[in-house]
């Protein structure tokens, strides 16, 4: 039985839209992987820059798109297998920067949608403090995050701070708090430190990531152990960052759980796309593809 001329045609037409909405399809998945993807800001932790509601658009290539060599992606947290494209920069000071959260129950690990926004407030090599409330960077001699959010935690008394105060490592011998913090180096790849209880105390993490092996320590010997054997010196393996929310007083940041393996990266915020208010469902004024 021979095709009609009309049956062909439809064919034909159905192949070409066929053909069409893969080749759509296939264009925006490789923009999301290799060049933009689009975030929701979910939290107050970045006021003013950014309000729960945002549709922020985050710039892959600056520091190089990732590409996965291992999908296998646990649900509760494992490693991260990947490569970068070549980027355009490395990460600066002051940048807005998605990435995946790197801690669940004290040790670094990857879980693939799960993803903070902060303002990068050290790099590797750097030495970050806190003063008073204010962040003060080794390297750096600008203003970091937001001056009058720190100026106003500077002022609050730490009786009405009970929750937020104490920061990393959560140690009696080092009593770091949003206020008084540091200084805390931020190792970058190839350094190579000595390893006393201070430097076990403050990287126990990110030793036991890159070691594969379980740190402990002891302040009365003046010792560090790694799986039992005394660990002297360690030669980092990683650059890590120091990311924070502007919202001083009320962001879940690296004051709380450490620093960021730049593995963990995903890109820069260059734009918001639109905003929602969560609370009216209505679309905010003035933020449509509002520069950041």
């Amino acid at each position: 039985m021979r095709m009609s001329s009309r049956s062909s045609s439809i064919i034909k037409w159905l192949g070409g839209i066929l053909l069409v909405s893969f080749l759509a399809c296939t264009a925006w998945l490789a923009t999301r992987v290799m060049l933009v993807d689009q975030f929701i800001i979910p939290t107050e932790s970045m006021q003013p820059a950014l309000l729960p509601g945002d549709r922020v658009l985050v710039d892959k290539t600056i520091m190089g798109a990732r590409i996965y060599s291992d999908f296998n992606f646990k649900p509760k947290g494992g490693e991260l297998k990947c490569w970068r494209t070549r980027g355009t920069r490395t990460i600066q000071l002051n940048d807005i920067v998605v990435f995946n959260f790197p801690e669940h129950n004290r040790h670094v690990s990857f879980i693939i949608n799960e993803v903070y926004c902060k303002r990068c407030m050290a790099l590797p090599g750097d030495s970050l403090s806190i003063v008073d409330g204010h962040y003060v960077n080794n390297n750096y001699n600008g203003e970091l995050g937001n001056k009058q959010a720190q100026d106003h935690l500077a002022t609050i008394p730490d009786s009405t701070l009970e929750y937020v105060l104490h920061t990393i490592p959560y140690d009696e011998k080092i009593p770091w708090t949003i206020r008084q913090f540091g200084p805390l180096y931020i190792p970058r790849s190839g350094d190579i430190i000595r390893i006393t209880p201070h430097e076990a105390c403050l990287y126990r993490m990110v030793l036991e990531w890159e070691t594969g092996k379980k740190i402990d320590f002891s302040w009365e010997e003046n010792k560090v152990w790694a799986n039992g054997k005394e660990l002297k010196y360690h030669q980092f393996l990683h650059n890590y960052y120091f990311m924070a929310g502007d919202n001083v007083g009320d962001s879940n940041d690296s004051r709380y759980w450490g620093l960021v393996p730049e593995e963990y990266i995903v890109g820069v915020v260059k734009y918001i796309s639109y905003s929602v208010d969560p609370e009216t469902g209505k679309h905010r004024k003035g933020r449509t593809l509002k520069r950041i």
